[in-house]
This record gives C-alpha cells, sequence and structure tokens, in this order.
C-alpha cells in the first residue's frame, strides 16, 4: 500500500532566492497526497506521515545539503504531527492560509517551534485573522501577485509585520518586481521571474556561448562518432574531469577508476555520454546560481520529454525531444529572444517549431512547464489531452527527477 501511495503522489520543486539571486532553498508542492491514500488505510494520519516523509525524499534528491524546503501543512496534517517527518535542519513548515488560528492549531505550532523548527505561514495579505499565526512565524509569506501593481498595499503589510520576521515575496514574475520588493526590504523571493529573458536591445551572444551550443546541436546528430566525443572531451579538461567524477561516483559502484576518455565513452556508450555532455555544455553557459537552476530546469525536461515521447502518440521515437527539452529555457539563460538564438543553431525544423510553438510537440514543452510550476489542473488537462495516464507520467517526471539531479551534480 505504501508504495502505491507514493506512486500517486505528484510533487514539483521551486527554488527561492535570496536577495543576492542566490539559491536559498526550494518549495516543495504536493499534490492530493492526502486524498491519495484515503482509501482502504485505516490509520490515515501514519500513512500520510510516510507518504510526506518518502516524498520529500525523493524531490530533495541532488539538493545541496544546505538547503532549506518548504513544505505546504493544512490543519489536519499539522494537528496529526506530520511535520515531524521532516528533517529538522532542512525542513520548513510552511503553514497554509486556509489554516484557523485555534488554540489547538497554535499549541501545535508552538510544539513545532519549541522542537527547533522553522516555521513560515503562507499567504499573508495583512488579514488580522491571521495575525496570531503571523506571531508564531519565522517567515512570513507575501503574495505579491495578488497585489501586483500596488506598492503602496505591499508597503502597508510589511509595516505592519512585528520586528524580526524573514519577509518572502512569492509569486514575482519579472526581475522590475523583484528589485521593487527588494528595495522594500523583503528577504527572499519565490516565482519564475528567474525564468524569463532579461531582453537586453544589441545584446550578441559570446563567441564561448555560440562555440558550446553548436557542439550542444553536434552532440544530436545520429552520426555522431566515439572519436568526435572522445576529441570533444579532450579537448576540454574541465569536461573531462567532471566526466570522470560521474564515472566515478558510488552509483556505478566500480572497483577500478576510470581514468581515461576512451575507455569513458566505450563504457557509457554513445547516447549516455552524449546526453551527459550536453548538459554539462549547457551549465557551462551561465555558471550563476540562477543559471545553475535553469540548466536543473532544462535537463529534467530534456529527459522528462524524451521519456514522454515513448509514451506519447504526439510524438515519434525518432524525434529530438532531448534537446528540445534542453534548448527550451536557453532564453532565459542568455537573456536574448529565443528567436535570436535559434538564428545562431542550424536546428532541425522539428526542434524550431517545438521551440515557437508551432508544431503539437509543444505541448510537451508546455506539460513540463506545467509540472515546474506544480499547476496540476492544467497537467491534468494537457495529460488528457496527450491521450497519456496520469500514474504514469507521474512516474516518468520522477525518473526523469532523479536523472537530472545525478547528471547535473557532476556535471556542474
Amino acid at each position: 500500500m505504501k508504495q502505491n501511495a507514493f506512486e500517486a503522489v505528484f510533487v514539483a520543486r521551486q527554488p527561492v532566492f535570496t536577495r543576492t539571486m542566490d539559491v536559498w532553498g526550494y518549495e516543495l508542492l504536493f499534490r492530493d497526497s492526502a486524498e491519495a491514500i484515503a482509501a482502504g488505510v485505516i490509520d490515515e494520519d501514519a500513512a500520510t506521515s510516510s507518504v510526506l516523509a518518502d516524498g520529500v525524499a525523493s524531490a530533495a534528491h541532488g539538493m545541496p545539503g544546505n538547503r532549506k524546503y518548504l513544505v505546504n501543512f493544512p490543519e489536519s496534517l499539522l494537528m496529526s504531527e506530520a511535520a515531524f517527518a521532516l528533517p529538522l535542519e532542512s525542513g520548513v513548515v510552511e503553514i497554509l492560509e486556509t489554516v484557523t488560528p485555534t488554540e489547538e492549531v497554535l499549541n501545535a505550532i508552538r510544539t513545532l517551534r519549541q522542537e527547533g523548527y522553522t516555521i513560515a505561514v503562507d499567504d499573508f495579505m495583512g488579514e488580522d485573522e491571521m495575525r496570531p499565526l503571523v506571531e508564531l512565524a519565522d517567515i512570513v509569506k507575501v503574495d505579491v501577485l495578488g497585489l501586483e501593481g500596488d506598492t503602496e498595499r505591499i508597503r502597508s503589510v510589511v509595516e505592519s509585520l512585528p520586528s524580526g520576521k524573514t519577509l518572502l515575496a512569492e509569486k514575482v514574475e519579472n526581475r522590475e518586481g523583484f528589485e521593487t520588493l527588494r528595495d522594500m526590504g523583503f528577504h527572499l523571493f519565490q516565482g519564475f521571474f528567474f525564468s524569463k529573458p532579461e531582453i537586453v536591445t544589441g545584446k550578441k551572444l559570446s563567441s564561448g556561448q555560440i562555440s558550446r551550443m553548436r557542439l550542444m546541436q553536434e552532440l544530436g546528430a545520429d552520426n555522431i562518432s566515439p572519436e568526435r566525443i572522445s576529441e570533444i572531451l579532450s579537448q576540454d579538461p574541465s569536461l573531462s574531469y567532471r566526466l570522470f567524477r560521474y564515472l566515478n561516483s558510488a552509483s556505478f559502484g566500480l572497483s577500478v577508476k576510470v581514468k581515461s576518455v576512451h575507455r569513458a565513452v566505450s563504457m557509457l556508450g554513445t547516447k549516455q555520454i552524449t546526453q551527459w555532455l550536453r548538459s554539462a555544455l549547457l551549465s557551462d553557459l551561465d555558471p550563476s546560481p540562477r543559471g545553475s537552476e535553469l540548466a536543473y530546469y532544462s535537463v529534467l525536461r530534456a529527459r522528462f520529454m524524451e521519456l514522454l515521447c515513448g509514451e506519447s502518440e504526439s510524438c515519434k521515437i525518432e524525434e529530438p525531444m532531448f534537446i528540445i527539452g534542453l534548448f527550451s529555457l536557453l532564453d532565459a539563460m542568455l537573456d536574448v529572444r529565443m528567436l535570436d538564438v535559434l538564428e545562431e543553431l542550424p536546428l532541425d525544423e522539428s526542434v524550431v517549431k517545438a521551440l515557437t510553438g508551432k508544431s503539437k510537440l509543444h505541448q510537451l514543452v508546455m506539460l513540463a512547464h506545467s509540472f515546474e510550476r506544480g499547476y496540476w489542473a492544467d497537467c491534468d488537462r494537457r495529460i488528457k489531452a496527450l491521450g497519456l495516464k496520469p500514474q504514469r507520467v507521474n512516474t516518468l517526471y520522477a525518473q526523469a527527477r532523479n536523472w537530472a539531479a545525478a547528471v547535473m551534480g557532476t556535471a556542474r
């Protein structure tokens, strides 16, 4: 029963940035964890805690150990003590805005605080009825999308808070909003402002960026030879070092360390090593924390779409799904228009159409987009339109997430 419950849980991971655009942690968005286990479970609270613990471990796979992550808790889970399933050092208990601050709820939160847990309150908009929760919180989240354009209202919410609270602006949609909120005194920022390009008129891609993108495209060719792959690796000591680190990691369990490029290419095979190489080259395009997050999402999309292609009638197995996913966030990573990126690359027509929304393959890009943001209703609609099974799609996304975490951990 436990395994089936876990497989029914959808999870999305959204980064939270600091004022300097470093990654502070992540919010883990779970879907229907309670509903997924309700039928046939005698001890629902215990089962929920178990699923929560397993789900967090899965979603956190590959994350640096010093990162925090926030998990939403409705009232029933707070009262069932499910929060104690979270690791004390990294877990943040996020109290949903639907929680009523009864004395029983406040006592449950006080117990968590006494044990050393960090408490966050979600979607505070200045409501008096939420102030008992805010008083106990370490982090206060303000939904700035709901107050878009009303800076005075946001400022009044900030000024009404007790001193010493960490302010987190959620649903920040653009760079201008991030800068305004930072100047207003917010400490942490969540939203997809980081994944949208900041277009600078006249900006040109560097020769190094163009060279790496062309290498990424070359590595996707059907006739790429092991000798050419070895040549690319041998010309870049950094790539060779990172590949050896990947192969010699515990996940491969090799008794003898790999020290030869030729042996590494032979061992992995053409497909696996080209996927790793393209991921490594992508991570070099922007080494900043923001760029690393975008690289992770790109690699996750690439693997997810490749796996989806084997399940959907919307694409043929030979179509370049990996490269479509990998290139789908290049505009944000390079801060240029997608059309400008595509002008620099001799991509197949099917790739160009998918990246510009002119083919049915773009629907797979948008499905990955919805998964990343936790837009579960949109996921349902797209999964149904593609003729896929939700349970299977969830499993493929989990597989892609774990693969991306393993690859990006050594590709950077």
